[in-house]
């Protein structure tokens, strides 16, 4: 399989933040920014994976690991598309915006 770069814009509530904390950390890197809110975290970042699904299944199984109620909204643009996922159900496929 040919992996492709995803941007990721994503909002993870936790009902324990402080416990997904380093799996974020260690799964985006440098590769981008999370930022701490009052119910857990805002992400920006770039990940190189198969699918934007794959991607979200791993890093939602990852920090699930650690805090069983994490949930996750994210946007995963790539080329002129982006798909948006609430936890692991797809929600939709739209144009990417033109930035």
């Amino acid at each position: 399989m040919v992996e492709k770069r995803f941007k990721l814009s994503a909002h993870i509530n936790s009902d324990n933040p402080p416990a997904i904390k380093p799996a974020l950390e260690r799964i985006i890197g440098n590769n981008g920014i999370i930022k701490p809110t009052s119910e857990g975290f805002d992400v920006n970042a770039e990940l190189d994976g198969e699918s934007a699904r794959a991607l979200n299944r791993m890093l939602l199984s990852e920090i699930r690991k650690l805090e069983k109620k994490t949930r996750i909204r994210a946007e995963w643009p790539q080329g002129n598309t982006t798909e948006k996922l609430f936890d692991y159900v797809p929600k939709g496929t739209r144009k990417a915006s033109q930035t």
